[in-house]
């Protein structure tokens, strides 16, 4: 099968690139089963459930916090001044939902609730490390 070729406007003139959807090959390890395999975004796809799970602001400085370790609301609200408690209970209740974070009560008067990571949020440590990477790449790229 040959490929139609289709320049890139980022690209300088002359330059083409061939793209996995016009010549029907996928990059075995940016696709390496046929979930990714998609022309559209697909609720079943690896990708877009993880970047749903990450999404929303303050939810990777949630996460940042937390992989040092269990806190209480208030610890978490002390450590980010600027969030909001309602905005804060969204966050926390969107990671449980994901299975990203536990919510530990200690029977007490008032009781008090712990988060935690669980196994699969300790596992997004190095997407976190990676994306702070590329978003510092992508910084220094903008300012030049």
């Amino acid at each position: 099968m040959t490929a139609d070729v289709v320049a890139h406007p980022d690209r300088e003139a002359g330059e083409c690139a061939a793209y996995q959807t016009d010549s029907g090959q996928w990059d075995r390890e940016l696709v390496p089963d046929h979930r990714g395999q998609t022309r559209r975004p697909e609720p079943d796809c690896p990708v877009e459930i993880a970047l749903h799970a990450i999404s929303g602001r303050w939810t990777t400085l949630l996460l940042r916090d937390l992989m040092h370790g269990p806190r209480s609301f208030g610890q978490l609200r002390t450590g980010l001044p600027s969030l909001s408690d309602k905005v804060l209970a969204d966050r926390l209740a969107h990671l449980r939902r994901e299975g990203l974070i536990d919510r530990q009560e200690q029977k007490a008067f008032p009781t008090r609730s712990t988060y935690s990571l669980t196994r699969a949020g300790e596992h997004l440590r190095p997407l976190l490390t990676q994306l702070y990477r590329t978003g510092q790449q992508l910084q220094r790229h903008a300012s030049r």
